[in-house]
């Protein structure tokens, strides 16, 4: 067997050994003698007896370690022009300062305190004072409409709320305080305060209730950890949900702080002193786990970086990032680099730059579609590694364990489960399918630490949403097979499988297709319904800012292509040139959206949304071209 093959066999034969070794590698106050226990529901909870505060472990316990003038954050922000630096001595006393702060404004053990802010240190400050004082953190992307930021203060009834007076973009500066100010008035709950922070961009305006975070700092006395359990809640996130009602994923502490701890040396190759970097938001999972916790838990460098990959100033910015800060792994969503190779499709602007401190690049967040993998693959001289999870599982489900074993890459494939993840493929009838058969991706129980431990107020959703469908598995609601060599691919969400006229197909193998021809920087293809065959696939398109050629002929070719490689099956007859595709401020392309204005219904905008306009642009085009029943669709 290889390495990884004893590791992961390891992991699904003896769960509890395999984890109670990794347990050990991280401090605790109380180390914990179980392991492994069940809840009334039947879901796995970690080291239910255990005690530790992850404040600690990752502050306290490296400046106690000798590591306390070495940067732990490396704040950049081109859209300010501002830099700085934030040793691990230094931002441990900003955070028990900042604690000492929210204890003084009432905050205990078990409260919420909402976060909404920007890609700022301050940011990580507020989320690990949470944590020294053992209340549960929920951060709001900064920038979420009033509404929406008033459901999730609804929902997590938090006593105090920490923001920044504004967000800086590329081309604009967004004051938060009359978003707060109106989420507040539409929200039943009510905090006993709001602590701003006050940015030279946009100064806000303190009301009665309102408190200077630099003010209250210099009043503030030091914190130090509550000693928390392992199962007690860190942080709830909010994720989309089919109802229309976000879903609070409740993260536990101490089963999140050993994950995270392995998955920084078994998947990311990382040792402490070096240096980390994910192009995220603390907003999103991946800022949560790979910004803020897992680097910093490993004594490790976290670059935190406000700006974009392309406009601030170019392309060329995240080459600059690694070049400066000596960034060993980054991580970061495909749509980054697809917005990069749009802007400069020959890689130019790697020549300016020496990016020999990177050892791999690993993609998450959507799917990494082949054409952008061979972009890459043939750009760099280091691997090129996709890698799969979700906001509830925390860390990732499928990768290339570099740390253990480095294995060869797949263009399309994720490579392997990770340890702990005992992945199966299901078909309708819950029944294991064969290599190379697609059916429903699900993890079979236990999951291992560090995923979700529930839905935050409502623990049958937890049930419903996602272990009811097939008992004794947990649902990821993707599809996708195992090739003959083990290697996972993941084909996009099951709803993204259509059929046509009886056969089941996949809009993922389509997407690649039409996204490996030299003219398209990024696509989409959808399944709308059809009176004949059910239903029918249409692609939606961006040109390269290089292409001059012909848009009728460019269909022409896109649809001959569909053609030869997948078959007259697929029925692939329709392609829309388009400037932009709605997407979610993580990357998301909104399918099921686009999906909904083809089949002429009526769709709401969704909270998470990028650019509210591209929907108009889009359902512009589709009027046009007589897409479906898009002459029907409404916004509700």
């Amino acid at each position: 067997m290889s390495r990884y093959q004893q590791e992961f066999s390891r992991s699904i034969s003896d769960p509890e050994a395999f984890w109670a070794q990794q347990a050990k590698r991280i401090p605790w106050f109380t180390p914990p003698t179980s392991i492994l226990t069940y809840d009334e529901q039947g879901h796995a909870r970690w080291y239910s007896d255990g005690e530790m505060n992850i404040s600690h472990a990752a502050l306290d316990h490296h400046v106690e370690q000798g590591r306390g003038d070495q940067p732990a954050i490396y704040w950049d922000s081109p859209v300010t022009q501002q830099k700085s630096t934030l040793t691990f001595r230094q931002l441990c006393d900003q955070v028990a300062r900042f604690a000492g702060a929210l204890k003084q404004l009432g905050v205990e053990k078990g409260d919420r305190v909402v976060i909404y802010m920007p890609m700022v240190p301050e940011a990580l400050v507020a989320m690990f004072a949470c944590a020294r004082l053992g209340a549960v953190h929920s951060v709001v992307f900064g920038g979420f409409a009033p509404h929406e930021l008033s459901i999730r203060i609804d929902d997590a009834q938090p006593k105090v709320i920490v923001a920044a007076s504004c967000g800086v973009e590329v081309d604009k500066v967004l004051p938060y305080k009359p978003i707060i100010d109106e989420a507040l008035q539409l929200s039943a709950h009510a905090p006993d305060a709001t602590v701003i922070l006050q940015r030279e961009a946009c100064l806000a305006d303190l009301g009665a209730k309102d408190h200077d975070w630099q003010q209250l700092i210099e009043q503030a006395e030091w914190a130090e950890c509550v000693p928390v359990k392992a199962t007690d809640p860190l942080y709830v996130l909010y994720t989309s949900g089919t109802t229309g009602k976000p879903k609070g994923i409740v993260r536990d502490t101490g089963g999140y702080a050993v994950a995270l701890h392995y998955s920084m040396e078994a998947i990311y190759d990382m040792a402490p002193g070096e240096v980390f970097f994910s192009a995220s938001d603390v907003g999103w999972v991946v800022g949560h786990s790979y910004i803020v916790y897992a680097p910093l838990l490993m004594g490790c460098s976290t670059v935190v970086y406000e700006g974009k990959p392309i406009k601030t100033p170019d392309s060329g910015a995240f080459w600059r990032l690694i070049q400066e800060y000596r960034v060993k792994s980054f991580f970061t969503a495909p749509t980054a680099f697809r917005a990069i190779k749009k802007e400069d499709p020959e890689g130019a602007q790697l020549e300016r730059y020496d990016i020999s401190s990177l050892k791999a690049l690993y993609l998450a967040g959507e799917r990494l579609d082949p054409p952008t993998f061979h972009w890459l693959d043939d750009l760099l001289d280091v691997p090129v590694i996709d890698h799969w999870w979700q906001t509830e599982t925390g860390w990732p489900i499928a990768a290339n364990m570099r740390g253990i074993e480095p294995m060869p890459t797949k263009a399309g494939s994720a490579t392997v489960p990770v340890s702990g993840f005992n992945v199966q493929i299901l078909d309708r009838d819950g029944e294991s399918t064969g290599p190379m058969e697609q059916g429903s991706v699900v993890i079979k129980q236990p999951l291992p630490p560090g995923c979700l431990t529930g839905v935050w107020g409502d623990p049958q959703r937890f049930h419903s949403a996602y272990m009811a469908a097939f008992p004794g598995y947990y649902l990821t609601g993707d599809g996708g097979y195992f090739d003959d060599d083990g290697y996972l691919f993941i084909m996009g969400r099951t709803d993204d499988v259509i059929n046509v006229a009886g056969h089941r197909l996949s809009t993922g193998e389509m997407e690649e297709v039409v996204g490996s021809h030299p003219a398209v920087a990024e696509c989409a293809v959808i399944g709308i319904h059809d009176e004949l065959k059910g239903q029918v696939p249409i692609g939606l398109v961006i040109p390269k800012d290089s292409f001059q050629g012909d848009e009728v002929t460019l269909e022409e070719e896109l649809i001959a292509r569909v053609r030869a490689q997948i078959g007259p099956i697929a029925c692939f007859k329709q392609v829309l040139v388009v400037s932009r595709l709605p997407k979610t401020r993580s990357g998301k392309i909104l399918r099921k959206l686009l999906r909904s204005i083809a089949d002429g219904k009526e769709f709401g905008v969704p909270s998470t949304i990028d650019d509210p306009a591209s929907l108009q642009d889009v359902h512009d085009i589709m009027l046009e071209r007589n897409v479906g029943a898009a002459d029907q669709a409404r916004p509700t």
